[in-house]
C-alpha cells in the first residue's frame, strides 16, 4: 500500500489514541509536518502525496519517541510562547500557554510606569521565554536573567540571540545568590517550582518522566522556592519596586501569609488565568 499523506495521518492519529496520546491528531499533523520541513497547511495541499521509504522511517522514529511520552516540543526542538517561537530540549522546562499571563501584566505594568530605563530581573529564566518575550514587547529597559541550570542558560542565550536585537544579561546561580547586595531592580518576575513534592508522581508522564524535576518541585507545601525569593528579593528592589510571579491555583493563602510576613512589603495582590484560576502574585516594596 502507498502511504499517502491522508492516510498516515489518519493511522497515527489511531495508533496515538490506542496509546493514550494527548490531541492525537495534532500530534500526528505537527510531527509529520515537522518530519518532511513543511507546514501543517501544506499537509493538507499535499494529502494525497505518496511517502518515499526514507520519508516513513524518519516519521516511525518520532511516532516511537511520542509513544514513549517524550513531549512533543522535546522532539521538534521548539515550543510556540506569546509571540515568538522557543528553542527547548532536555533539562529545559517547557514554556507554558498559562504564564503568558505573566508577560501581558509585566507589560501593562512596565507601562504604567513612569519614564523608561527600568532595571527587569528574572529569577529561574529557563528557556528565556518570559524575559525575552518582555524585552521584545518592551524594549528601553535593561533585562537581567539567572538560572542554576546550564542547560536553561545555554536555551535562553540561544533564543536571546535569534528573536532579540539587543542583549539580555543572563548569570548562573541560585536566585540572588550571584547577585552583589547592591543590585536592585524595579521589578523582579519568577515561574518558580511550586508544586508540592507529594503531587509530582501523579503529574502526567510527559512532565514527570522528561522534563527537569528541580523546575518543578517546590517542597513539601510547594512553597519552598517562593519563600526564598520573597525573603530576599526586597533587599534587590527599588523603592515601590514589584516582585511579580507564578503559583500554584490553590496556594493564594499560603503566599498571602509569607508576603503578609515580611514588612518591607505594603501590598499584595493576586491575578487570576482566563480560567479563573489565581495564577499571579503581585507583591510591592514599600515606598
Amino acid at each position: 500500500m502507498d502511504w499517502t499523506i491522508f492516510k498516515l495521518l489518519s493511522w497515527t492519529e489511531t495508533y496515538f489514541k490506542k496509546h493514550a496520546i494527548d490531541s492525537p491528531r495534532l500530534t500526528a499533523e505537527i510531527l509529520l509536518g515537522f518530519s518532511l520541513g513543511i507546514k501543517r497547511l501544506d499537509l493538507y495541499l499535499q494529502y494525497d502525496r505518496p511517502l518515499e521509504e526514507d520519508e516513513l522511517i524518519r516519521f516511525k522514529a518520532l511516532i516511537k519517541r511520542r509513544i514513549q511520552h517524550e513531549p512533543v516540543a522535546y522532539i521538534t526542538g521548539e515550543k510556540g510562547f506569546y509571540e515568538s517561537r522557543f528553542r527547548v530540549g532536555p533539562g529545559v522546562l517547557i514554556p507554558r500557554p498559562d504564564t503568558e499571563i505573566m508577560v501581558e501584566k509585566a507589560i501593562e505594568v512596565l507601562g504604567s510606569s513612569n519614564g523608561q530605563g527600568k532595571r527587569i530581573l528574572e529569577l529561574g529564566v529557563g528557556s528565556g521565554a518570559v524575559v525575552i518575550s518582555l524585552a521584545r514587547a518592551c524594549p528601553g529597559h535593561s533585562y537581567f536573567a539567572g538560572d542554576v541550570s546550564p542547560a536553561a542558560l545555554a536555551s535562553a542565550t540561544d533564543n536571546a540571540g535569534e528573536i532579540l536585537d539587543r542583549p539580555v544579561h543572563f548569570f548562573r546561580g541560585s536566585w540572588f545568590s550571584s547577585l552583589s547586595p547592591k543590585a536592585h531592580f524595579d521589578l523582579i518576575l519568577s515561574n518558580p517550582p511550586y508544586i508540592p513534592t507529594r503531587d509530582i508522581e501523579d503529574l502526567a508522564p510527559e512532565i514527570r518522566l522528561h522534563e527537569p524535576g528541580p523546575a518543578l518541585d517546590g517542597g513539601a507545601d510547594g512553597l519552598d522556592s517562593i519563600r526564598e525569593i520573597l525573603d530576599s528579593a526586597h533587599d534587590h528592589l527599588s523603592p515601590g519596586g514589584l516582585v511579580l510571579m507564578e503559583m500554584g491555583f490553590d496556594q493564594k493563602e499560603g503566599v498571602k501569609a509569607i508576603a503578609g510576613g515580611i514588612k518591607a512589603y505594603e501590598s499584595v495582590e493576586f491575578i487570576r488565568d482566563l480560567a479563573g484560576h489565581n495564577r499571579l502574585v503581585l507583591i510591592k516594596k514599600r515606598n
